[in-house]
Formats: structure tokens, sequence, C-alpha cells
């Protein structure tokens, strides 16, 4: 079929042939945007299990030197050696409680700067959209003309927002729609 018998209009042929030209491109940028949300939630994850860690040990310690205070308070011979001690516990306890409040701000300082991926992908995912949203009107028309459907019918068929496992597209799929349109 000759370009003057395509059904496709020379405006669509051309952006269709963008398309191809320029899907490599936003495959690799949203394959990036996934590395970085990945190392992000790993991170994230890393930081959180570290937190978890250190507030089981504050929080252990705490119930421990909650008991020893009870029992010492209830001993009828309480010396003041042993008071001394007890205080001295406390003292070390207060002073790993305040550790680890430091330490968790460190921590969430740590988790919000594993954030700043988020403003980067989304520049990247509107470059990706800016790509693909000029062929969509195109790739209806395709469709439509291959189908001899009604081209809304067609994108709406077709191109119906974000797609489930048991709705996607497979890779053979698109390679044969690629395939006939001569990509």
């Amino acid at each position: 079929m000759s370009q003057s018998e395509s059904p496709l209009t020379a405006a669509a042929h051309q952006a269709l042939h963008k398309l191809s030209q320029e899907l490599p491109d936003a495959c690799e940028r949203l394959d990036y945007v996934k590395r970085m949300t990945d190392q992000a939630a790993s991170k994230v994850l890393g930081i959180v299990e570290s937190a978890q860690e250190d507030a089981q040990a504050v929080g252990r310690q705490g119930h421990e030197l909650s008991e020893s205070l009870q029992r010492l308070a209830a001993a009828p011979d309480l010396s003041v050696e042993r008071a001394r001690a007890m205080m001295r516990l406390c003292a070390a306890y207060a002073a790993g409680a305040a550790g680890f409040a430091d330490r968790v701000k460190g921590l969430q300082t740590e988790i919000m700067m594993a954030q700043d991926f988020q403003d980067l992908s989304g520049q990247v995912i509107n470059k990706v959209l800016a790509m693909l949203r000029p062929a969509e009107a195109p790739l209806q028309q395709l469709l439509a003309a291959h189908d001899h459907v009604e081209p809304e019918a067609a994108a709406q068929e077709q191109l119906a927002g974000v797609q489930t496992p048991d709705k996607a597209l497979q890779q053979d799929d698109v390679d044969a729609l690629l395939a006939e349109m001569g990509f």
C-alpha cells in the first residue's frame, strides 16, 4: 500500500514516525524513573529498619529500668548506695534515649532526602508523556482504519487508561502492530 493509499494522514504518519524514534528514549527514561524509585524505596526501608532496631533497644531498656525502679521503691531496706546506683542507671537511660531521639531526627532527614527522586521522576514522566501524547490520535486513526471501527470506539477499546495485567497488550502484540506500521 503506497503512502497515498494509506489510511493515515501525512500528519498522523509523521507523528507515528516521530514516536517510533522517541520510543526507545521514552523507555529508557521510564527505566531510569523505576531505578530511582527502587533505590529510594530500598533506602527508606533500610532506614526504617535501623530505626526500629534502635526503638526496640530503647524500649527494652526503658521497661527494664522501670521494673528495677519499682522493685527498688518497694524494697524496705533502700540504701543510699543502691539509690545512687539506680540514679546512675536512670541517667544512662536518659542519655541513651536522648541519643536515640537525635538518631531518629537524623534518620527522618535521610528519609526526606531519599525522596528527592520524586521531583526528578516527575519531570522525566512529563517528558515521556509529551513524547507519547502527540501519537495518540494517529494511533487511534490507525487502529480504527485497521479494525474498521470508529476512531472513538477504537480509542476506548484499545487505549483506555492504565492497563491491568489481564488487559495489557503483550510484547508480541506491540511488535506486530509496529511491524504492520512499517517500523
